[in-house]
């Protein structure tokens, strides 16, 4: 899902979905509504082909997605059974969640990166380890000892919008997709999730940057068990890559279609370099655990405000930003129960 703290500026008065679109002759998009989501809406990508219809991503599972999903397959000309194949961005919900229903119902294939399809069994089938993995991660990061249990097992009710399944199908770096007439290639973009993609459709210069690039709000980037050793290390990373591709248009899993996808990525730069900033401060101020640097940064609400999942993704996110900056020399992280941060010799004589 993307950033918590980037859904600041999400309206309480929220509109209706947006239509389902033809972006492109041939290319359709389909928003697919997310329950109880400031997000409201992922947009699931359709790609007509002599073979049938391929989808990019699918939605969460709901009775309710299910059938907008179906209802805008059918506004494109097609019914589910023509579905041949899906080209799963990454494995959150919103994006995975679907897949294998659709599946069930079409026969189609499902195409995930390999890092991505390794965490499916221990995230969704038997997320018991994990979780106790999560709670060592937050006693690590100074939680408090009265809020771990209900930050551990914060995430627990997404898994009932899960259809946890196998992929059919790998997808690597510079992989083709199978998709009849389109000149699609996947981009091993991780940093939001390990096995993240984008698919960049050459034919008509388009980039589907799943959440990897967002017209408005940023990704979120937490550090987590499953999340790899340096997760913003690798997105940011993953942005220079995308920044090579000639797009003309940007289709994002979220928000709206955008144009400047240079642009795009040298803003969400600045935007971590701004949270380097934030992170550094609180740091000089004498917050030397995780959790009371994430107290101590900019969220949406004041940090006494915010509870559950909400909270754990700040802390991750923040943890994210202090792993980085340990790995360029800038912070050490001194051993304990909790770890303690600072600010390394080294930098400071710089």
């Amino acid at each position: 899902m993307a950033s918590w703290q980037a859904m600041r500026d999400s309206d309480p008065g929220l509109p209706p979905l947006p239509p389902v679109e033809q972006v492109r002759p041939g290319l359709w998009s389909i928003p697919v509504p997310i329950p109880n989501n400031p997000l409201r809406y992922v947009l699931v990508y359709l790609f007509e082909t002599p073979r049938g219809a391929y989808l990019v991503d699918a939605g969460w599972n709901t009775d309710e997605a299910f059938d907008t999903l179906v209802g805008g397959i059918g506004s494109a000309g097609y019914e589910i059974t023509d579905i041949r194949g899906v080209v799963v961005t990454h494995i959150h919900p919103d994006h995975y969640g679907l897949a294998g229903r659709v599946r069930e119902a079409s026969g189609a294939w499902i195409g995930l990166h390999p890092a991505d399809a390794a965490l499916i069994e221990e995230r969704y089938d038997e997320p018991s380890e994990l979780l106790e993995r999560v709670a060592a991660m937050l006693r690590r990061d100074g939680a408090p000892d009265d809020e771990i249990a209900e930050l551990r097992d914060a995430s627990m009710p997404l898994r009932s919008w899960v259809w946890a399944v196998a992929p059919d199908i790998l997808v690597n770096d510079g992989d083709k997709a199978d998709v009849p007439g389109w000149d699609i290639t996947a981009i091993w973009t991780p940093g939001h999730s390990p096995g993240h993609i984008c698919l960049y459709e050459a034919g008509n210069r388009l980039m589907l940057s799943g959440d990897h690039v967002l017209p408005r709000i940023t990704p979120n980037i937490s550090f987590h068990p499953q999340a790899g050793a340096d997760p913003l290390g690798d997105f940011l990373a993953s942005l220079d890559k995308v920044a090579c591709y000639d797009a003309d248009e940007v289709l994002p899993a979220h928000e709206y279609r955008f144009a400047d996808l240079r642009g795009r990525v040298g803003e969400l730069r600045n935007h971590h370099n701004e949270r380097f900033g934030e992170a550094i401060d609180a740091i000089r101020s004498g917050k030397d655990t995780t959790w009371l640097i994430a107290s101590a940064m900019t969220w949406s609400r004041p940090w006494e405000q915010i509870r559950g999942w909400m909270r754990r993704a700040a802390t991750g996110e923040t943890l994210a930003h202090l792993i980085y900056l340990k790995n360029q020399g800038v912070l050490e992280e001194k051993e304990g129960q909790p770890s303690r941060w600072v600010i390394s010799d080294a930098s400071v004589r710089a």
